[in-house]
This record gives C-alpha cells, sequence and structure tokens, in this order.
C-alpha cells in the first residue's frame, strides 16, 4: 500500500508553536482570576518544583483539588492498608535498598532455587503487592472491583506487564495474553476499567523494531528513500527528533522481516479488533527512542483504521521529557486533523531516562532528554494545555498521566476554565498503581475521572517491568514526602479517634 503521510508546513507548525491558533492562559502564571484552581494543602510540599513559588492557599469559588483534608482523601482506604503503604513507600525512598535489591535480582544468587524461592516471596508480598495487581485474572479482577467499587471510585488501566519479546513465537504468546486481557476487561464491571495497555515491543520482536526504526529515521533525513512496506500515517519524527541511532542507509527489510513486520500489524489490528468490540480503548505505551519510531509508525497507522468521529479507540504516548515531544505532537495532532482522524494521546513524562541518556552519550551525542526537570514540567504543561484545548472545541480524547500536583493543579483549572466536563469520555487522569495516591484521591474528589495504570502478571514475568521501575524511577520514589506524610497524618488522625 503507498504510504501516505500529511505534514504540515513549517510556517503553520511555527504558528501551532507559537499558540496563534489557541488562546492559553500562561501556563506559570499564579495571579489568582475568578475561574482559578487551588490545591488546600498545608502539609509539607513536595520536592523539585519545576515553576517559582505559587501561591498554594488561593481562594477560590469554583472547584479545588484538596489535598488537606486527609481523612476525606483516605476515606475508601482501610488503616491496614494504609499502614502497608507507607512502609513500602518508605522502603521504596531508600535508594541504597533499592540499588541492594536491583544487585540481588540481577545477580548468580538468583539461579540458586532455595535463594530465588525467598526473594521472590520477599517481592510478592511487598513490592509486588503495592505496585501490580494480581498474578491472573481473578486476582486482577478482585483489585479492580476493590480499586472502583469499594469507595475508591478509581479505574484501571490493565497492562500485561511482559517487556520484550525477541521472535514471533514469543509474541504470540504474548498476543494471547493481551487478548486475555480484553476478556478480564470485559467481563468486570461496566467503567471500571478505562483501557487496555499494550506495548508493542511484545507483539513484535524487539530487533526488527529497531530496524524499522532505523528505515524510518533514514526515510526522515532522505524523503525520496523508498519504503514499500510503509503504509498510512501520520507524522513520526520532527527535524529536531534525534537520529544518531541511524548514521548510514540502512539495508531494506528482507522478504523474511517484511513478513514478521506484517505479523507484528496484524497482532495489534487483532487485539484492536477485540476492543472495538469489547468497547474498551486501547492505549500504545511508548519505549525506547530506539524503537519509538516503528512503535509511532504502527500505532499511528492503527488509529487512521479505528478511530472514528467521537469513537477513539487507539490511543499513542507522547513522553514530555524528549526534546521533540511537542513538536511531534503538533504534527502529529494537525495531520491527523487534516485527514479527519481523530487522535488519542496519553501524555507522560517518560521511563527510560537513565538509558536514555547512556545510549546518547556512548555515541557521543546529546541527550534527547531535556536538560532540566523543570523543562520536562514545562514541556508536559505545554502538551497537555495544547491538547485541552484541541478536544474542548474539537475531536481527541486526552490522558493525562502525572504524579506531579503542579501540572494536576494546572490541568484541572484549564479544563474547568474551557468548560470541559469533570466526568468527560475526552479527559482522563492516571497515576501508576501503588503511587501519588493523595493526587488520584484528589482529583476524584474534584469529580474528574482518574486511572490507576496496573501492571499483572506471574511475579516472575512482572520482575522485569518492577526493575525497570525501580532503576526509572528512583528519583521519583525517593521523593514521594508528599505521599508518605499524607498517610502518616491519616494514621495519626485514626489513632487519636480510636484512643478518644
Amino acid at each position: 500500500m503507498a504510504a501516505r503521510v500529511v505534514s504540515p508546513s513549517k510556517k503553520l507548525l511555527k504558528s501551532l508553536c507559537n499558540g496563534k491558533f489557541f488562546s492559553i492562559r500562561p501556563l506559570n502564571s499564579s495571579s489568582p482570576s475568578s475561574s482559578s484552581i487551588s490545591i488546600n494543602l498545608t502539609t509539607e510540599k513536595p520536592e523539585q518544583q519545576p515553576r517559582p513559588p505559587i501561591d498554594l492557599h488561593q481562594p477560590t469559588n469554583t472547584a479545588s483539588l484538596n489535598l488537606h483534608d486527609v481523612e476525606k482523601l483516605f476515606s475508601s482506604v482501610t488503616t491496614t492498608k494504609l499502614l502497608r503503604a507507607s512502609a513500602n513507600l518508605q522502603m521504596a525512598a531508600m535508594e541504597p535498598m533499592v540499588d541492594f535489591g536491583m544487585w540481588v535480582m540481577n545477580s548468580k544468587l538468583m539461579d540458586i532455587e532455595v535463594f530465588k524461592e525467598i526473594v521472590l516471596g520477599f517481592v510478592k508480598h511487598t513490592f509486588y503487592e503495592h505496585f501490580c495487581a494480581g498474578e491472573d485474572a481473578l486476582a486482577t479482577g478482585d483489585t479492580v472491583r476493590r480499586l472502583h467499587n469499594g469507595g475508591a471510585g478509581l479505574r484501571a488501566m490493565l497492562d500485561y506487564a511482559v517487556e520484550y519479546a525477541g521472535d514471533n513465537q514469543s509474541c504470540d504468546r504474548n498476543l494471547e495474553a493481551f487478548l486475555r486481557t480484553v476478556e478480564i476487561a470485559k467481563s468486570l464491571p461496566p467503567s471500571s476499567v478505562s483501557f487496555v495497555i499494550v506495548k508493542i515491543s511484545a507483539i513484535c520482536p524487539l530487533k526488527l523494531l529497531e530496524r524499522v526504526s532505523d528505515l524510518l529515521r533514514w526515510q526522515h533525513k532522505n524523503p525520496s528513500f523508498n519504503l514499500a512496506w510503509k503504509m498510512d500515517t501520520l507524522p513520526i519524527l520532527s527535524d529536531i527528533s534525534p537520529t544518531y541511532h541511524t548514521l548510514k542507509e540502512p539495508e531494506p527489510l528482507t522478504l523474511e522481516e517484511e513478513h514478521d513486520l506484517q505479523l507484528g500489524h496484524q497482532r495489534l489490528l487483532k487485539i484492536c479488533q477485540n476492543c472495538l468490540e469489547s468497547n474498551i480503548p486501547l492505549t500504545i505505551d511508548a519505549e525506547h527512542t530506539s524503537v519509538q519510531p516503528a512503535i509511532d509508525y504502527l500505532t499511528y497507522s492503527s488509529a487512521i483504521m479505528y478511530n472514528k468521529d467521537d469513537n477513539i479507540l487507539v490511543y499513542g504516548t507522547i513522553q514530555a521529557y524528549l526534546k521533540d515531544a511537542k513538536e511531534r505532537l503538533l504534527q502529529a495532532y494537525q495531520a491527523a486533523d487534516e485527514m479527519g482522524v481523530p487522535v488519542g494521546i496519553k501524555l507522560v513524562r517518560g521511563a527510560y531516562m537513565s538509558s536514555e541518556r547512556k545510549l546518547a552519550s556512548s555515541l557521543g551525542f546529546e541527550s534527547p532528554i531535556h536538560n532540566s526537570i523543570q523543562e520536562t514540567h514545562m514541556c508536559y504543561n505545554d502538551c497537555a494545555s495544547f491538547m485541552l484545548n484541541k478536544i474542548a472545541n474539537g475531536p481527541g480524547a486526552l490522558v493525562l498521566a502525572t504524579h506531579n500536583i503542579e501540572s494536576g493543579r494546572i490541568a484541572v483549572g484549564q479544563a474547568h476554565d474551557l468548560g470541559i466536563g469533570k466526568v468527560n469520555q475526552k479527559l482522563e487522569f492516571a497515576q501508576l498503581y501503588g503511587m501519588s495516591d493523595a493526587l488520584s484521591f484528589g482529583l476524584r474528589n474534584a469529580g474528574f475521572q482518574v486511572s490507576k495504570y496496573m501492571p499483572f502478571g506471574p511475579v516472575e514475568i512482572v520482575m522485569s517491568y518492577l526493575l525497570r521501575r525501580a532503576e526509572e524511577n528512583r528519583g521519583l520514589l525517593s521523593t514521594s514526602t508528599l505521599d508518605r506524610q499524607l498517610m502518616r497524618n491519616e494514621l495519626k488522625r485514626r489513632l487519636k479517634a480510636a484512643i478518644f
């Protein structure tokens, strides 16, 4: 099939970046207004806030993201669960313990069966139970029901937490697992599951994704470079996207590689079709920049086929810690708009920072990651603002996956200013299961739809996911002071209430 890529002009893109096509409230503005949103917070503030100090107590008569009333925040959480969550977060915040745990898990000691059983038993009853939904469909379903119907009112983004596949046989096994995930979601109470999550590298061999990404990068450098297998898609790379992975013209795909790519695409389409029939949206996770072009290619090709009118089935993911994130988002959205394809976007900060920086440094290139956390926060908020304006006035949908309180506050304020309904299928907030519960409950109490990203699967399979999260989220875990402080405040309140 001949590829059809709609690329916005540079002049149009510059206008979009400069905000000509939409009017927004300045993201770093802290001046009060009649429609402003406040965070009522009197406990200690989270560390590493990205902007100049803001007034967290500014008055408002409209809506509030309240993180002060701990009794209301944790009303759906039992005391036992609060105690365990507080203990697990405290351990996860101790970087020496995380380092030691990662060393143990990657050591030859794990080849000793007795030692392995002891370690996995400890992990299962601590970090696994805190950050994962369960080992099988039954346990996962119970966790989802407790989260949704047990008073919390939160939804689940179900993720069978397999990491990578190396061959077609592994891809086929993972496909069956993802299809079972759709069946689990379908069997649960309506609206308790917001999305099914899929990693493309689990259903298409990793080496093949690297090859396809190389070819897509080379075509971006040389538009006349022909890729006969390429289908209709949206813009994948921008002029500032990293291309150091592909320093010379790659060899064309072999017939076997083309066949394997077609198999990978068919697996994704099968998942899409099952999601469509089950009325459950699908979100494609972002991964390393070495394979992200191929992931975006498959994601956008599927979105063109399945996203129709207000029914957005396929969501892509933008990682805001990448310097090219905003430009790629603007290009993809504009091209989709010209094609009449509604866009679904999950916006995250990113989950591969350490490995991305190491790879770029090893090749002698500048990191693709923003140079400071402040720049990442600014990019995230700008991308969120752009998408909120777009979905308020037209097609599209947005998942704001964030653990950052200021980003949550800004998004809630802008959603209110734009008249985006709180319980609105176009907007969903999300946090990882076991993290930033105070923010999740605060957003829920403010009336917004909130999901928890819930990995599940056998402990042995999920370990790779947990190790990656431990490595990439060590900064976030070590600065989870606010969550732990709020939990301690609620535990103290309950103890006093029990005594007096």
